[in-house]
């Protein structure tokens, strides 16, 4: 794929990302990506890449950050003992 395509289908799924934070609309990617595929499969293909690799790292993100402080409330409660 081209360095042209990676980046706009990079900085499209950063945009989206912000509008899907603002509005609460978590599938709003799946309506961008229908009207990119109109015009470009290639396109559409990278800019749902792009979405997937930020939607999985931000659940990775969150997950890691429960285990963490789940981690961290058992050591004070042991502390407290």
């Amino acid at each position: 794929m081209s360095d042209t395509i990676i980046r706009l289908a990079s900085k499209l799924a950063e945009d989206t990302m912000k509008v899907m934070d603002e509005t609460g609309n978590d599938r709003f990617f799946m309506e961008v990506g229908e009207v990119i595929g109109a015009s470009s499969q290639t396109l559409e293909e990278a800019f749902l890449t792009e979405i997937r690799v930020r939607m999985a790292e931000r659940k990775a993100r969150k997950f890691v950050v429960e285990k963490l402080t789940e981690h961290r409330s058992k050591l004070k409660a042991i502390e407290k003992q």
